[in-house]
């Protein structure tokens, strides 16, 4: 339904760099990065308010690149709504019905959907942030839209209103068929929502795939970190296991092996739920990758413990509220932490780069 082909775009300083990406019909994609990434210009790019320098869009397979906003298909939710504060909820809904020279008949079908009908007759001075993003939809669906794009629809939400409203959103996308851009930097609200996502850094696409994939296997250490990992670790190959099929490696003064065959200098990671601490004075030496740790500090998160554990490497733990009490936690009492092959991922191997150089040179 969507397919941008080598986007570039420069303002000032910042710069989208051969942007490409693909959205199927019907899909909801989420478009994820730290601010000041692009993601705005992107969506502006994508629905004509930007023009971009190079590179192709079609929408539906057709080019719109050089086409004018109002021609492209899109319904578009700016981050600040855009709603006009002199016209009611009515009005504001009906308003590139008017500029279009449709009938406004849709209006109502589409504020019941929503269920904002009862506001129709009220001035946008008044409504709350959850109502005003509703008015702010119903203006973009109304004119049904083959595309719709939402730039940090929920970012001026309270939690609670935030849930309600991306639980609506998907809802509304999958009742309509419609294909859905959203930006976001909330790891949260995408995983509520999206069928794929992409990370975007300083104008440069990072990685796209399924958000469990972003989680478990990115492809740098930026991802890894965007996705709220801080078990990373750089280390030196020892030696290949006997079994061929993990590696040896220093980290430190601890040796541990990860998985695959590597060369040279390797950095990996491992999820903080994913670490496993389990009482105990020293390791039993039966299971891999086990060693003593102290329990440095730990904080309640709601629905896990985050502990931080201090040892021959430092780690971040995320334990069940169950599993901690069971460490019955003090200042630096001694655990057994393990790190299991399987659970661990290896983000790049500079050894293995250079012989592949080598090779091709």
């Amino acid at each position: 339904m969507i397919r941008a082909e080598d986007i570039s775009f420069h303002i000032g300083t910042f710069h989208l760099r051969g942007l490409s990406l693909e959205m199927a019909g019907g899909e909801y994609f989420v478009l994820l990065g730290p601010p000041g990434s692009g993601k705005t210009i992107f969506l502006e790019c994508l629905c004509g308010l930007k023009k971009i320098a190079s590179g192709r869009i079609h929408i539906a397979e057709r080019d719109v690149t050089e086409l004018e906003p109002r021609t492209r298909g899109i319904g578009y939710v700016p981050q600040d709504y855009a709603l006009f504060p002199h016209l009611s909820v009515e009005q504001n809904i009906a308003f590139g019905l008017r500029v279009h020279g449709y009938t406004e008949m849709n209006v109502t079908e589409t504020a019941d959907m929503l269920g904002i009908r009862h506001l129709l007759r009220r001035p946008i001075e008044g409504l709350s942030g959850g109502e005003k993003q509703r008015v702010a939809l119903a203006r973009a669906l109304v004119l049904k839209p083959k595309v719709l794009l939402l730039d940090e629809p929920v970012c001026a939400l309270d939690e609670v209103t935030r849930q309600d409203v991306c639980t609506q959103l998907l809802g509304i996308q999958r009742q309509l068929g419609l294909t859905t851009v959203h930006v976001s930097h909330n790891l949260e609200e995408a995983f509520s929502v999206a069928d794929r996502a992409a990370i975007l850094h300083q104008g440069v696409l990072q990685q796209v795939g399924s958000l469990d994939a972003l989680l478990r296997k990115p492809k740098s250490e930026f991802v890894a970190r965007f996705m709220r990992c801080e078990n990373i670790f750089d280390a030196r190959v020892k030696q290949q296991n006997p079994s061929g099929l993990n590696t040896v490696v220093e980290v430190s003064t601890l040796e541990l092996q990860i998985p695959g065959r590597h060369n040279g200098k390797v950095q990996f990671m491992i999820r903080p739920e994913d670490v496993q601490v389990r009482c105990g004075l020293t390791p039993d030496g039966r299971s891999e990758n086990t060693f003593s740790a102290a329990l440095e500090r730990w904080r309640d998160c709601g629905g896990y413990v985050r502990v931080e554990l201090a040892g021959p490497v430092n780690l971040l733990a995320h334990m069940t509220h169950g599993a901690f009490a069971g460490l019955k936690a003090r200042q630096q009492r001694s655990v057994v932490v393990q790190m299991s092959i399987e659970h661990i991922h290896v983000l790049s191997v500079q050894g293995q780069a250079a012989m592949r150089k080598e090779r091709t040179a």
